[in-house]
C-alpha cells in the first residue's frame, strides 16, 4: 500500500470527511470544521494542508505554518495526526519531509514543532528526521471566545 501526500488545494466534501474523521484522533477538545472553515484553511496564505492518502483514503494530516518576522522567515508544523490504523507505516514521516521540503522551497530558514513527551514515537520520528530538541519553556495564553 502505497502512501501519497499532497497539498490540500480544494475544499471537497470527501476531504472535509476525512479531516473530521481524523481530529477527535489530534484532540478531544478539537470541533468539526465545516466546509467555511475548511476553505479558509485551505486558501489562508499563512497555512498549509497537507493530507497523506493510502487507498484513496485520507490517513493522516499535517499544517505547515509559514510567517516574517524579524529574524527571518520561519516555519511552524501544528496539527500532525496519523490515522491509528495506519501509524508506524511511514505516514507521519512521509507528512514531515513534505512539509519540510515546502518550507525549504519558500526560503524559511528553520521549522519547529511540539511533540508531548507521551508520544515516544513521533518523538523518535521528529528526531530521526533531524529535529533537535530545544531547551525552552512554552507557554499558552488562552483566548476564550
Amino acid at each position: 500500500m502505497t502512501v501519497t501526500v499532497e497539498i490540500a488545494r480544494d475544499s471537497t466534501a470527501q476531504l472535509l470527511e476525512g479531516v473530521n474523521r481524523l481530529l477527535p484522533q489530534l484532540s478531544s477538545r478539537a470541533a468539526a470544521l465545516e466546509m467555511a472553515d475548511l476553505d479558509r484553511l485551505i486558501t489562508s496564505s499563512a497555512s498549509t494542508l497537507f493530507v497523506a492518502r493510502r487507498d484513496g483514503e485520507l490517513v493522516g494530516m499535517l499544517t505547515l505554518v509559514t510567517f516574517v518576522i524579524p529574524s527571518g522567515r520561519r516555519a511552524w508544523i501544528e496539527d500532525v495526526v496519523v490515522d491509528e490504523a495506519a501509524r508506524g507505516s511511514g505516514v507521519g514521516g512521509a507528512l514531515t519531509t513534505a512539509a519540510i521540503a515546502e518550507a525549504r522551497r519558500r526560503g524559511v530558514r528553520s521549522v519547529d514543532l511540539t511533540s508531548r513527551p507521551t508520544r515516544v514515537g513521533a518523538n523518535a520520528l521528529y528526531q530521526k528526521l533531524g529535529f533537535e530538541q530545544r531547551v525552552t519553556n512554552m507557554y499558552r495564553y488562552l483566548i476564550e471566545e
